[in-house]
């Protein structure tokens, strides 16, 4: 795995891709990553970065994988060896990935043409403007377009790079990773419930009644019975509705509803964890943290802790260089 150095790159992104791929995590799958960092310009060194391998640009076609970081000064044209070298690189199969503005990289690569990519929402006009073959996609912390995958920056970085780890190693794998590092993490058969739910087909009345009358009593202790009884049909054929129309059971999406809630309770109050527990129908602190803990990977303080950290990161252009 190649991690691309320039002059003034993002630290962040760098540090980022030191902790995933950097550390020997063979405990977690051997073997782990080999990083090597790619020199394109003249840089000073870095010692907080701590990756001892250095190659060129040339060397990028024997990579696996290449990582751009976010780069530096969008208004110049990147090296044209490096550019030469990431073409090269795809050709041969290997996976590039950007991080935030290392989408211009990519693009003046021509690596993004007809592609689906996001970026740092700060120059994702200027992007879009300047290649207008490239699909600019802000409603997405990062997208997999198979061997080319790119990253909005900043927190959504990391998300990323521990989807790489899901895709090269299995999502138990990931899952543990992110856990070590107290991040989110949805395996594939998880993304329901901190997602949007899916919603039931107009015609099903009966399903829509139910649903905007439990959805709006998740303080209450709902039960299946009584969502039964409200749209009078029998236990079975409330089943039967719930797997057409969401494609769960009715206990399931009930779940998913209270932690979806503890979610955004936890993003924009200040409210406790005993007080959220209450709000979502849980009843106790300890019955919140098990669920929440299961589906969304993180106990719920640290899903505050860790939202409202990436939430910061975007308020602004990123700041921080390498120097």
């Amino acid at each position: 795995m190649a991690l691309v150095f320039s002059a003034g790159i993002s630290s962040l992104e760098i540090a980022a891709a030191r902790e995933i791929f950097g550390v020997a995590r063979t405990y977690l799958a051997d073997p782990w990553y080999e990083l090597v960092a790619c020199v394109s310009e003249t840089v000073r060194s870095c010692d907080a970065c701590r990756i001892d391998r250095l190659c060129g640009p040339e060397q990028l076609v024997d990579a696996h994988t290449v990582i751009v970081p976010g780069w530096p000064d969008v208004t110049r044209e990147p090296p044209a060896d490096l550019v030469n070298a990431l073409r090269d690189a795809h050709t041969a199969g290997a996976r590039i990935v950007s991080a935030d503005t290392g989408a211009f990289v990519l693009a003046a690569a021509g690596l993004l043409d007809g592609r689906r990519v996001t970026t740092h929402w700060a120059h994702a006009d200027l992007l879009a403007a300047r290649y207008p073959r490239v699909h600019v996609d802000l409603d997405t912390p990062y997208v997999d377009e198979g061997g080319v995958l790119t990253s909005a920056g900043g927190a959504a970085t990391l998300d990323l790079f521990v989807h790489l780890v899901r895709c090269d190693h299995g999502a138990a794998v990931a899952k543990a990773l992110a856990h070590h590092l107290v991040m989110p993490f949805q395996a594939a058969d998880e993304q329901v419930p901190a997602a949007a739910s899916p919603e039931p087909g107009p015609d099903d009345r009966v399903l829509t009644d139910v649903l905007s009358w439990a959805a709006e009593r998740m303080d209450q202790q709902v039960t299946v019975e009584d969502m039964a009884q409200q749209a009078n049909v029998s236990r079975r054929t409330l089943a039967r509705h719930f797997r057409a129309g969401t494609g769960m059971a009715p206990l399931q999406w009930l779940l998913a509803q209270r932690v979806q809630l503890a979610q955004r309770l936890l993003e924009t109050t200040h409210l406790s964890v005993e007080q959220i527990a209450t709000q979502t129908g849980m009843g106790t602190a300890a019955t919140l943290r098990r669920h929440f803990s299961r589906i969304v990977g993180v106990p719920p303080d640290s899903y505050r802790r860790w939202f409202r950290g990436r939430d910061r990161g975007r308020e602004g252009p990123a700041s921080l260089t390498w120097r």
